[in-house]
């Protein structure tokens, strides 16, 4: 606790409530920030303003999206017939990054996981299935993380989308049982692609 500052203190906490920060780097977050000068601290603050009431859901892929559509979803170029499935849109721009997939993608927000209540309403299928009718879609590759409950969403998915004749792949286990992809390195996850195997 920062005694006669209650102003730096609430800015300490706000930082705290970041992934992977604790109170040091809160702290250092923080006397970063006081000593910018106010010019950088107006844009810091308007750009976070409009990060929230800008950036939304692609209403096709659910990936993040300034408009309707994403860049993705409105880039010709990529394959259309490839569908990649991701747990969360930090794991599409981590598949991106590899620069080896060129097709297009589909987000869930979440996985399966009956101890935290999340059930196959709580995700982002239903409209998958319709991509699948409605778009020629002749692959789905499962990217969700290799862990219980990637796994398990990847299984249902399989099954769920079986009676349409795709193919459902899922990336070859270059990725570490337990990790997540946003820690993965470029070349283990274009191994990881490359060696997709077919649930």
């Amino acid at each position: 606790m920062i005694y006669g500052l209650p102003l730096l203190q609430a800015l300490i906490d706000h930082f705290r409530k970041l992934p992977g920060v604790g109170e040091k780097t809160a702290r250092r977050l923080a006397f970063a920030v006081l000593d910018m000068d106010a010019g950088e601290v107006q844009q810091f603050a308007e750009t976070l303003l409009q990060v929230k009431q800008r950036i939304g859901f692609c209403t096709r892929c659910g990936n993040l999206a300034e408009a309707e559509l994403c860049g993705i979803c409105t880039d010709e170029r990529r394959a259309g017939a490839i569908l990649c499935v991701v747990e969360r849109p930090a794991d599409l721009l981590v598949l991106e990054s590899s620069g080896q997939y060129r097709g297009r993608y589909h987000v869930l927000h979440g996985v399966l996981s009956p101890l935290d209540g999340v059930g196959p309403e709580d995700l982002n299928l239903e409209r998958l299935v319709r991509r699948v009718q409605e778009e020629g879609i002749q692959e789905v590759i499962v990217a969700t993380n290799p862990s219980i409950e990637g796994d398990t969403t990847s299984l249902y998915i399989a099954n769920m989308l079986r009676k349409y004749g795709v193919k459902v792949t899922r990336p070859a286990r270059g990725l570490p049982i337990g990790s997540t992809l946003e820690f993965a390195d470029r070349g283990t996850i274009t191994k990881a692609l490359e060696g997709r195997e077919q649930i």
